[in-house]
């Protein structure tokens, strides 16, 4: 037995309403998951009667941080991930410095950029402002640059600039805390066509791997916001995902996030996932060519943890069951109710976003015979 308990960082105070409220429900479906009591959020100065603890954080944690707390076990500790170091969490690992002997963090692995070169696309990342303009510089030369703020999600954060001038007016905005701490990525400005989110979910003993498409819909700014992921989902990890017959594009993008996974594992001693997310892009290059590449990676609950919950679920009740689709929608809209067979993880009004609906259906066309 054990108990599954919500964790805030720091920063869990800017939690969205609707966030907080999807976390606890993650983590209270994660506890039947489990056969564990629900504790609801972490206590520090309670003493739990069923333990070990496993968290269910809104980030990925340090290995510092998971030290910190004695009653989680540190073999099964989480549902996310962990890190030997906080920039590893970030989309900063992604690409190499920009020149040898360019500023990087304590723990910084130039073999990781070595290893992931051909599955991400062209960029750098940099910790003070001349790494950072040499690499816009060297960028500019193929076109547009992005600009991307490392701690930044969900596509905040970034600045596209198509000259020296403008890049460096961008540049010349970063706190530099910020930059010699976090860093900032420099990477090619594309045409997105198309993202997949290839990922891995381990509760227990019990493993899913799958391919998924974000949808995107309009909040009550009329912004394009993330409205959803339909997941197709296998039991097992990603060598049973990759055995499956898959569109071309979507295996292509599934290797590149396994290359991905397996380097963060190989070059960052002491890194751990039991939930895994790659966001893989289709996309198109000023002169019309097509590349794909890994964007960043996720080592946390987020938009698709429904779903795959959903299939966790499933796969429970009906052993003989290999694969399942499952979907998640956030719906903005007052009037909007949701479907009798839903698992609601959040249904109100929440001070920031508005009106909100956020629901999982899991769809039983095309299972596996029970």
């Amino acid at each position: 037995m054990g108990t599954v308990v919500t964790f805030a960082q720091c920063n869990g105070s800017l939690d969205a309403v609707h966030e907080h409220c999807t976390r606890t429900e993650v983590a209270r479906r994660l506890a039947l998951l489990k056969g564990f009591d629900f504790g609801d959020e972490y206590d520090a100065s309670h003493q739990y009667a069923s333990q070990p603890l496993y968290l269910v954080p809104n980030d990925t944690l340090s290995r510092a941080q998971l030290a910190a707390l004695p009653q989680v076990d540190p073999s099964d500790p989480l549902f996310g991930g962990v890190v030997p170091y906080a920039f590893v969490a970030t989309k900063a690992i992604t690409h190499p410095l920009p020149y040898p002997g360019a500023s990087a963090p304590k723990g910084w692995s130039t073999d990781f950029g070595k290893r992931v070169g051909g599955v991400v696309f062209r960029g750098f990342s940099a910790f003070d402002l001349e790494a950072a303009r040499a690499a816009g510089r060297t960028l500019l030369a193929h076109g547009a640059v992005r600009v991307k703020r490392v701690q930044a999600t969900g596509g905040r954060g970034q600045t596209v600039a198509a000259s020296l001038h403008a890049l460096s007016a961008v540049l010349d905005t970063l706190p530099s805390q910020e930059l010699s701490t976090h860093g900032v990525v420099l990477e090619e400005n594309l045409n997105a066509l198309r993202t997949w989110g290839i990922g891995q979910t381990r509760v227990g003993a019990s493993i899913i791997s799958y391919y998924g498409i974000q949808r995107l819909v309009r909040n009550h700014q009329g912004e394009l916001v993330y409205g959803g992921t339909d997941l197709n989902v296998v039991r097992g990890g990603f060598d049973v995902l990759l055995t499956q017959p898959l569109p071309r594009n979507v295996r292509l993008a599934a290797r590149f996030a396994v290359c991905y996974h397996t380097a963060v594992q190989d070059c960052f001693e002491g890194f751990f996932a039991s939930r895994a997310n790659y966001d893989v892009l289709l996309g198109a290059r000023t002169n019309g060519e097509l590349c794909l590449g890994v964007l960043e990676q996720s080592w946390r609950a987020g938009g698709a943890t429904g779903a795959e919950i959903a299939a966790l679920e499933h796969f429970a009740a009906q052993p003989r069951s290999q694969r399942v689709r499952a979907s998640t929608f956030e719906v903005y809209d007052s009037a909007a109710e949701p479907p009798p067979e839903a698992a609601v993880y959040f249904h109100g009004v929440d001070p920031q976003a508005g009106p909100l609906l956020k629901y999982t259906l899991l769809h039983h066309d095309g299972d596996d015979p029970a």
